[in-house]
């Protein structure tokens, strides 16, 4: 586990928006930025019930915000929201993401479908949430994006989900251009690029593909766990981490080195 100076109260008051918040990764990270003396916007898509269960498991120290990214005005309307119940946002988790399925044999429509939604989950929400969080950081002395990428975007991925590669590729450079853009501005933004990490989706995965097609390539021998995932994206939201933005943390196992 990762061990910070002053732990206890790292992100005290710092209000958070995590999207996606409900899934594994998510639930993980919105708890520990809780733990860590954080509020937590707690974002959902369907699952009003597994929202409020987590806003009760963190002891209610949090905002539940209802948004679908799948839709062009999804992502700024979740922002609007957010603004309008909280005021100041600290730090922006873009962790939301979606695996459509794009098989070459499938007829036009369908793979268009499938990249449409990948692209505008994985790539194009985080982006109109980006565009919301500068100007709002920006009047207020610098902020914190993390967007969870992943692995996929390094080494690109299966032959079925190219759009989930290719938009994580996307959320990796678009999180260098807002570093490099808006560093003078207080602004920090870095991406995490997991690789297999043990939720809901990666069980699936071994259900349909087998276990050795996950560990076998791992030299560790193992998954992510969502915890490691939720202490190094609250390292990167510690306002005193500056000198991280427009860093990839790979969280592999080592079973993709650059």
């Amino acid at each position: 586990m990762v061990r910070h100076r002053g732990i206890g109260a790292l992100l005290k008051d710092r209000n958070i928006l995590v999207t996606g918040a409900t899934g594994g990764i998510g639930r993980a990270i919105t708890a520990r930025i809780a733990d860590l003396g954080g509020h937590p916007i707690i974002h959902f898509r369907r699952n009003r019930a597994e929202a409020e269960r987590l806003l009760q498991r963190i002891g209610g120290r949090g905002t539940l915000l209802q948004a679908d990214l799948a839709v062009p005005e999804g992502a700024t309307q979740l922002w609007l929201q957010a603004e309008a119940a909280l005021g100041h946002i600290h730090g922006l988790v873009n962790n939301a993401g979606i695996r459509a399925t794009a098989r070459l044999s499938d007829d036009l429509a369908a793979w268009a479908a499938a990249w449409e939604v990948d692209l505008r989950v994985n790539l194009r929400a985080p982006a109109d949430l980006c565009r919301m969080a500068i100007p709002h950081f920006r009047a207020r002395g610098g902020g914190q994006i993390v967007n969870i990428a992943s692995r996929a975007a390094q080494r690109g991925y299966t032959p079925d989900h190219m759009p989930y590669g290719a938009s994580k590729a996307g959320l990796v450079n678009l999180t260098k251009s807002i570093a490099r853009a808006y560093g003078a501005d207080g602004i920090v933004a870095v991406a995490v690029a997991p690789g297999f990490v043990r939720t809901e989706m990666a069980e699936a995965f071994i259900r349909e593909k087998g276990e050795a097609a996950v560990l076998g390539e791992i030299p560790i021998g193992a998954m992510v766990e969502p915890q490691e995932i939720a202490d190094i994206v609250c390292l990167a939201l510690d306002p005193a981490q500056r000198s991280l933005s427009g860093a990839t943390l790979d969280v592999n196992g080592a079973s993709h080195v650059r």
